[in-house]
C-alpha cells in the first residue's frame, strides 16, 4: 500500500475506533461485535508500525478506552487500572510464554488460568476490611465513583470475613448480569413494548451508570472478584493466594480456575474451558492467563495499557454462513434508515436466525454485500446478529454490488446525509414510520407517562389515519377507539383518561416528549429549570441555551434548529391550544434559592423519599449528583449515610439535615 493511502486508511481506522469507544464505553450501546472492534484495531496496530513513536503516541491503540460520565464524581486509582491484551490466535498466545521466556529465563511458568468474564471492569478499595467505594475503570488512572450503585450486589460483603487482611486494598473484578436476569428485565420491557437491551455486557454497564441507586437495585447485579491493585502492606505472592484469600474473606470468586505448569497445559485448559463455558453463570468470551507468581507480573512491567504478565485469549464468536435474501431499510424516530439483512433461515448460537443488522452504509460497502450472495453471520449474545463479511465466492462475483437508497422506502423523500455523519436520514416529520416511534416516544414513562398507550396502540392509531403527530393525540374520541382492535368501552375510556391526565404533566416531561435530538431526561430537566415555559424555551438564542448546565454548541445547536422548523411549531401551537401545560411550576423566586448549587443525597431521610427532596431541590434549582467531590456544595444527610458521609468531611462539604434544608428554601 502506497504510502500517502496507508495514512488515510490509519485516518479512517482511527475515527472508526473513536466512534466505537464512545458507544462501548460511554454510551453502553455498541454497533459491532467484540471480534469487528478487535479485528479494526488490529488492523491499525499492524499499520502503525511504519510509524514513529510520536505519530502513534495519540492513536487509540496507545492508551484505553474512558467509561468517564460528567454526571460521576471522578475518584483516582491508588494503583493505575490496566485493560489487558488480548488475541483470537494460539500462535499469538505461545509467543507471549515465549517473549516471558526471553525476559525471565527459559523455563515453564506457572500460570492461573481463569474464565474471562463479559462485563464491566470495577475496582473497589477496602480499608481494615470496610468497603469503602467502587469505582469504574475510567481513563485507567481514575474513574467514576459508583458506589451507591455497588452496594447493591447482595453478594458483595460490606466487611470482610476474618481478620487477616490488609489496611488498605484494592480489589479488582467485573459486574455483570446472569442470563437469566437479563432474560427477565428483557420480558419486562418487551410486555412495555421498550426496546430490548442487546445483551448482559450493554445492561450491566448502563445499570452501573444509573444515577439512581434503587433503579439499580431492581436488576439483579452480580460480581466476581479476581485481581489486586494497591494494598498496604504487601499480602500476597502469587494469584492463586489472592483467589484462596478472597474466598476467605466472604468475596464472591470464580466457581473454577486453573494453576498449571507451561504454556502446553494452559492451552489444554483453553480448549477444556471453550467446551463447559456455557455452564457458567456470567457471560464467558475466553480465558484470561496470567503469571502465577507476582513478582514475575511486577518484573515484566508494563505497556503504555496493558500488564506483559497476563493476556486474555479471546474465543471466536459462533458463526455461519448462510444467504441474503434481501435487504430492508428501516426507519427511526429521528429519520435514520438503518439496513437490516433478510437471510435464509440458519441454527446459530441456540437459535433459529432469519434477521442481521448491517449498521450503516459504510459498512455495507467496507464488507463488500450482495444480495443473493452467501455471508457471514455472528451473534456473539446479539439479540440480532449481524452481517460480519460476504464470502467472496463464484456467487458473490455473479451478484451485483448493493447500492444504499438514496430516497426513504417508506414515504419516498429524498434521504440527506450530512458531513462527518454515516447515517443517512428522511427530513419528512410526516413520514409514517417516524410518526409511530415518536408518538411511542411521547408515550413513554421517560416523557408524557400515557398509561395504555403502547406500540401495538399507536400502529393501529396511525394505521386507521387518526394520529399523524402527537398533538392529534388530544383529539381522539372514545367512539373512534371502539372501532379498534382489542378496544371495549373501559379500555377506550381508560386510554382516553391517560392521554388527558398527560396535559398536567411537568413542563420538562414535555420537553423530553417533544423528542428533540440530543436532548434527553437530564437535559431537559436543566432547561425546564432555566427557562420556566416553553414558550421561553422556544424564543431562546444559541448563545442564551449555552448558559445551562451540560448544554453545549451541539445540543444548543440542536434546540435551535427543532424550534425554528415550521412543521414542530404548528405542533406546539396544537399543543398549547388543547391546554398541554407548558409553564414551569417554580416561580422565578423559587429557582434562584438552590440556582447553580449541587448536592448529594445519602442516608434515610425524616418525612421524605430521596425522589422527594431531589424534586424539592430541583424545583428550586439545584442539581441533585450520586456522588460527592469538590463540586458538591451540600451533601443532604439522613441516618445511617454511609461513605458519602465521609467523603463529605473529607472534602470539607458542608453537610446539612432536611430541617436545614427547608430553610434554604425558605
Amino acid at each position: 500500500m502506497p504510502k500517502e493511502d496507508n495514512h488515510k486508511r490509519i485516518e479512517k481506522l482511527r475515527k472508526q475506533i473513536e466512534h466505537h469507544d464512545l458507544l462501548y464505553y460511554k454510551k453502553a450501546h455498541p454497533e459491532i461485535s467484540d471480534y469487528e472492534y478487535d479485528q479494526l484495531k488490529k488492523e491499525l496496530e499492524t499499520l502503525e508500525e511504519t510509524l514513529s513513536d510520536r505519530e502513534r503516541k495519540e492513536s487509540p491503540t496507545e492508551r484505553i478506552g474512558d467509561d468517564r460520565l460528567s454526571e460521576f464524581a471522578s475518584y483516582k486509582h491508588r494503583k493505575p487500572m490496566y485493560s489487558i491484551d488480548n488475541s483470537y490466535d494460539k500462535k499469538e498466545l505461545f509467543e507471549f510464554d515465549a517473549r516471558l521466556r526471553r525476559m525471565l529465563g527459559d523455563h515453564d511458568f506457572e500460570y492461573v488460568v481463569e474464565p474471562k468474564i463479559d462485563g464491566v471492569a470495577v475496582s473497589l478499595t477496602y480499608e481494615n476490611g470496610v468497603f469503602i467505594r467502587a469505582v469504574t475503570r475510567g481513563n485507567g488512572t481514575e474513574g467514576d465513583d459508583i458506589t451507591s450503585n455497588v452496594k447493591t450486589i447482595r453478594s458483595l460483603p460490606l466487611h470482610l470475613k476474618g481478620k487477616d487482611y490488609p489496611e488498605i486494598i484494592e480489589i479488582r473484578g467485573e459486574i455483570y448480569i446472569c442470563e437469566e436476569e437479563f432474560q427477565r428485565i428483557n420480558r419486562e420491557r418487551e410486555k412495555e413494548d421498550l426496546v430490548l437491551y442487546a445483551n448482559p455486557r450493554n445492561l450491566a454497564a448502563g445499570t452501573v451508570k444509573l444515577l439512581d441507586p434503587k433503579e439499580a437495585a431492581k436488576r439483579k447485579l452480580s460480581i466476581i472478584l479476581y485481581g489486586i491493585g494497591y494494598c498496604h502492606p504487601t499480602f500476597f505472592k502469587r494469584q492463586q493466594e489472592v483467589h484462596e484469600k478472597f474466598k476467605k474473606w466472604g468475596l464472591p470468586i470464580h466457581e473454577q480456575y486453573w494453576v498449571v505448569k507451561g504454556i502446553e497445559a494452559v492451552w489444554e485448559v483453553i480448549e477444556e474451558l471453550d467446551r463447559i463455558k456455557n455452564n457458567f453463570d456470567y457471560g464467558t468470551d475466553g480465558a484470561v492467563v496470567k503469571l502465577d507468581e507476582l513478582a514475575f507480573q511486577d518484573q515484566v512491567g508494563m505497556t503504555s495499557k496493558a500488564p506483559r504478565g497476563m493476556i486474555a485469549y479471546k474465543f471466536a464468536p459462533e458463526q455461519a454462513i448462510t444467504i441474503l435474501k434481501s435487504i430492508i431499510i428501516q426507519v427511526g424516530r429521528t429519520g435514520v434508515l438503518t439496513p437490516v439483512a433478510e437471510l435464509e433461515s440458519v441454527h446459530l448460537a441456540g437459535s433459529t436466525v432469519s434477521r442481521a443488522t448491517l449498521h450503516n452504509e459504510d459498512e455495507i460497502k467496507r464488507k463488500a454485500i450482495r444480495i443473493g450472495s452467501k455471508v457471514v453471520i455472528e451473534k456473539a449474545g446479539e439479540i440480532i446478529p449481524a452481517v460480519i463479511e460476504s464470502v467472496k465466492d463464484q456467487l458473490w462475483e455473479k451478484c451485483e454490488p448493493y447500492v444504499f437508497p438514496t430516497k426513504c422506502p417508506a414515504c419516498g423523500t429524498q434521504a440527506m446525509r450530512l458531513p462527518g455523519e454515516v447515517a443517512w436520514k428522511c427530513p419528512n416529520v410526516a413520514c409514517p414510520p417516524q410518526v409511530r416511534r415518536r408518538i411511542e416516544h411521547f408515550a413513554s414513562r421517560q416523557a408524557m407517562d400515557i398509561e395504555n398507550l403502547g406500540k401495538a396502540v399507536v400502529d393501529q392509531l396511525v394505521t386507521n389515519n387518526l394520529c399523524e403527530h402527537v398533538a392529534d393525540l388530544y383529539l381522539i374520541k372514545e367512539e373512534q377507539l371502539l372501532g379498534l382492535e382489542r378496544f371495549a368501552e373501559k379500555s377506550a375510556r381508560n386510554l382516553i383518561q391517560g392521554i388527558e391526565e398527560s396535559k398536567k404533566r411537568p413542563l420538562w416531561r414535555l420537553i423530553n416528549g417533544l423528542g428533540i435530538a440530543d436532548v434527553g431526561e437530564q437535559g431537559s430537566k436543566d432547561l425546564a429549570r432555566h427557562f420556566f415555559s416553553l414558550e421561553s424555551l422556544m424564543k431562546a438564542e444559541e448563545e442564551d441555551l449555552m448558559k445551562v448546565e451540560g448544554v453545549g454548541v451541539v445540543v444548543a445547536k440542536s434546540v435551535k434548529f427543532f424550534f425554528n422548523e415550521p412543521h414542530n411549531q404548528e405542533i406546539i401551537r396544537r399543543l398549547i391550544e388543547y391546554g398541554i401545560n407548558t409553564k414551569s411550576d417554580v416561580v422565578h423566586r423559587t429557582h434562584q434559592v438552590l440556582q447553580g448549587k449541587n448536592f448529594v443525597i445519602t442516608g434515610t431521610l425524616p418525612n421524605y423519599s430521596r425522589d422527594e427532596a431531589k424534586e424539592l431541590i430541583e424545583q428550586a434549582g439545584g442539581h441533585v449528583s450520586s456522588s460527592v467531590s469538590k463540586k458538591t456544595d451540600y451533601v443532604l444527610a439522613g441516618d445511617s449515610p454511609g461513605s458519602k458521609l465521609d467523603k463529605a468531611k473529607e472534602l470539607k462539604v458542608k453537610i446539612i439535615s432536611v430541617e436545614e434544608l427547608k430553610k434554604l428554601l425558605a
